[in-house]
C-alpha cells in the first residue's frame, strides 16, 4: 500500500500534497505504467484522510493525464514519456516535506475555530478547469467584449433560474446585478439609495458591514435582537431608512426571523417612501435539517426588499462573485443613475460560472457540500459531547449554517477564555466579539466555526480546546445538553 506523510505541510491543501506525491512518484518511475492505485476509500483509510481528499487528488491526476480510470476496476498509472521525467540529478519529492528553519516557519494555530473559509479539497477544481477550457475555445469572441455593467446576461439568467429552483424566487434577469463581492455591492446600494439615508444593522452581527457603511460616510445604527429577529420597536424608534438583516440564518446567533416579524418588517418598509430592507442570504444553502427557510423577498408584496447573496460560501471566498436582486423600480433607477459603471467581475469568470450553473454542476456541488458539512457537523458535535472537558455544556443553533454556539457555564471572562486558548495555540471567538455594545452580550458563549477544520483534525482540535479550558477553569464544570 502506498504511504505518504502529511506532517508539516503548512498551508498546502491535503489533496494538493497527495497529488504532488503521486505525480512525483510517477515521474521518478517509482510508480510504473499500469500500476493499480488503491481505491479511494482504502487509500483514505490507510492515510488517515477523507475520501474527498483522495478523490480530488485522483481527479487532478486524471485531468493532467498522469493516471486513468477503468470502470469497475479502478485507477491506473498512465504511460508517461521518459523525456519529460526529471534526470537522475533532479531531486524528487519523497512525500516527506523539507524541514524549514524554525525562525522562518510561519506562525499558525494548532486548532482554529474562527476561520470560515472552505477547505481547498472541496472546490470542484477538475470541473471548473474543464469549463474554463470550454469557455476559452467556445466563446473566444465574446470574451473580448466588455460585459454589461450589471453583468453577463448568461450569468444573470442562470442565477434567476437558480433562485427560482432553489429559493422559490421569481425574478427577472434584469433585476440582477453582479459584483466582485458583497462589500462592493453594499457600496453600490449606498450610492443608489443616497448618502443622506440612515442604515440599521443587527446587534450582534457581522461587524464588517457596519465598518463598510461608516467608511462610506453614511449614518449607521446597531439595533438589538429578540427571539424573533431584529427588534421592531427599536427599528421604528431609530429613524432608519434602510435595515440590513439576515432573516434566514442570523450571524452569529443563528436566529431565524419569525414569519410574524417578517410581515412586521414589510409593514415598516411600506409605511414611508424610500424605506428598504436588505436581505443578506449569505449561507442559506446550508440548512442541515428540513428545507431552506423561504426568503423575505418571496413574500414581499410591496417590492421593498433588496436580496443579496454570494458564491463565497459555496465555491470559495477568492472567487469574488456576488449578486443582488433589486426591486423593479430600483433596477430602473440603477440603470439611469449608475449604469455607467463597468462590471467588476471578469467576463471570463462570469461565463465559467454561468456554464457551471446551467449544466447542473452547481446544484450537484451544493448537494455534495451539504452532505459533507452535515457529516462534519455531526463529527464535531460528537467530539464535544464525548470529551470530558465539556461535560454538560449547552449547544445552540447547530441545524443551519456552518457554525454553532457553545455555552460554557463558568465565571471566567471571555477575554480570559480567549487568552487561555491563544496560549494553547487555539483560535476562538466569543459571541461578545460581535456586539456593538459588548456589555449587553451573554458571556462565556463560544462561536464554533467548523468549515475550515479538516475532518481528520476535528477530535484533536476539540481535545486541544478542552485542555486549554480545563487548564483555566481547573475543577469548575462547564456545561452540552
Amino acid at each position: 500500500m502506498l504511504t505518504y506523510t502529511f506532517d508539516g505541510i503548512e498551508k498546502e491543501s491535503l489533496y494538493g500534497h497527495l497529488y504532488k506525491c503521486i505525480r512525483n512518484d510517477i515521474l521518478s518511475g517509482t510508480l510504473s505504467a499500469g500500476y493499480h492505485l488503491p481505491s479511494k476509500r482504502t487509500f483514505a483509510k490507510n492515510l488517515g484522510i477523507s475520501t474527498i481528499t483522495v478523490e480530488n487528488a485522483y481527479t487532478e491526476l486524471i485531468a493532467e493525464g498522469y493516471i486513468y480510470a477503468v470502470e469497475k476496476k479502478g485507477y491506473f498509472v498512465s504511460e508517461v514519456s521518459a523525456d519529460i521525467r526529471p534526470s537522475s540529478g533532479t531531486p524528487v519529492s519523497t512525500g516527506v516535506p523539507v524541514q524549514h528553519d524554525q525562525k522562518t516557519k510561519p506562525q499558525g494555530y494548532a486548532a482554529d475555530f474562527v476561520s470560515s473559509g472552505m477547505l481547498p479539497d472541496l472546490f470542484p477544481s477538475a470541473t471548473w478547469t474543464k469549463l474554463m477550457r470550454r469557455v476559452i475555445s467556445g466563446k473566444n469572441g465574446e470574451l473580448m467584449k466588455q460585459s454589461p455593467g450589471a453583468g453577463s446576461c448568461l450569468l444573470r439568467e442562470a442565477i434567476a433560474d437558480h433562485l427560482f429552483q432553489f429559493r422559490g424566487l421569481s425574478v427577472r434577469s434584469d433585476q440582477i446585478f453582479i459584483g466582485a463581492g458583497t462589500e462592493y455591492l453594499y457600496g453600490l446600494i449606498i450610492q443608489l439609495l443616497g448618502y443622506d439615508k440612515t442604515f440599521a444593522v443587527e446587534d450582534p452581527g457581522y461587524r464588517k458591514i457596519t465598518r463598510i457603511y461608516r467608511a462610506n460616510n453614511v449614518a449607521c445604527t446597531a439595533l438589538p435582537l429578540d427571539s424573533q429577529g431584529i427588534n421592531i420597536s427599536a427599528l421604528k424608534q431609530s429613524g432608519a431608512d434602510i435595515v440590513h438583516i439576515s432573516p434566514s440564518h442570523h450571524f452569529p446567533t443563528g436566529i431565524v426571523t419569525s414569519i410574524s416579524r417578517r410581515y412586521e418588517l414589510l409593514g415598516w418598509a411600506a409605511e414611508a417612501e424610500n424605506r428598504y430592507i436588505i436581505e443578506d442570504d449569505y449561507d442559506s444553502e446550508f440548512r442541515m435539517t428540513n428545507r431552506p427557510i423561504p426568503t423575505l423577498r418571496s413574500i414581499d408584496a410591496v417590492d421593498r426588499v433588496i436580496y443579496i447573496n454570494t458564491f463565497s460560501k459555496t465555491l470559495a471566498s477568492t472567487v469574488r462573485i456576488s449578486y443582488m436582486v433589486l426591486p423593479v423600480s430600483l433596477a430602473s433607477l440603477f440603470e439611469k443613475k449608475l449604469g455607467f459603471y463597468s462590471c467588476t467581475v471578469p467576463t471570463f469568470n462570469q461565463y465559467t460560472l454561468a456554464e457551471f450553473m446551467r449544466q447542473g454542476y452547481f446544484a450537484n456541488h451544493i448537494n455534495r457540500l451539504r452532505r459533507y458539512y452535515r457529516e462534519q457537523r455531526n463529527k464535531i458535535l460528537k467530539a464535544f459531547r464525548e470529551n470530558p472537558a465539556f461535560a454538560g455544556a449547552e449547544i445552540r443553533e447547530e441545524n443551519a449554517g456552518l457554525h454553532f454556539l457553545l455555552k460554557l457555564h463558568t465565571a471566567v471572562t471571555d477575554s480570559e477564555l480567549k487568552d487561555a486558548a491563544e496560549r494553547g495555540g487555539i483560535r476562538i471567538s466569543c459571541l461578545s466579539d460581535y456586539y456593538a455594545r459588548p456589555r449587553d452580550a451573554e458571556q462565556n458563549v463560544l462561536l464554533i466555526q467548523y468549515a475550515n477544520i479538516a475532518p481528520e483534525r476535528i477530535v484533536k482540535s476539540v481535545e486541544l480546546l478542552g485542555k486549554a479550558v480545563n487548564g483555566l477553569i481547573s475543577n469548575q464544570h462547564i456545561v452540552i445538553l
